[in-house]
Formats: C-alpha cells, structure tokens, sequence
C-alpha cells in the first residue's frame, strides 16, 4: 500500500484564507445580523403584550 502524497502549500493557504474570510463573515457580519433582528422581534413581543 502506498503512502499518501504530501499536501502541497498552496492548498494549505487556501484552506486557511477560506477558513479565515468563513469566520470573519459568520461571526463579524451574521451574528451581529441575527442580534439585532432577535432583539427586534423580542422588543416588539414585548410592546405587544404591554398593549393587551
């Protein structure tokens, strides 16, 4: 059985500029985005149970 071929560097730094661009984009642009819209909707839940 052979062995595998070593990964070339390249592929390394893609996979780590792609996991870096993923982390940045969920948790500096999609968390905060779901924070807001959550808080929103709590708000609005809340005025309107104040209201009843």
């Amino acid at each position: 059985m052979k062995s595998k071929p070593r990964v070339p560097l390249w592929r390394w730094l893609v996979w780590m500029v792609a996991l870096i661009v993923a982390l940045v984009v969920f948790y500096g642009i999609f968390t905060p985005f779901w924070f807001a819209l959550r808080s929103t909707a709590w708000i609005a839940e809340y005025r309107s149970r104040r209201r009843r």
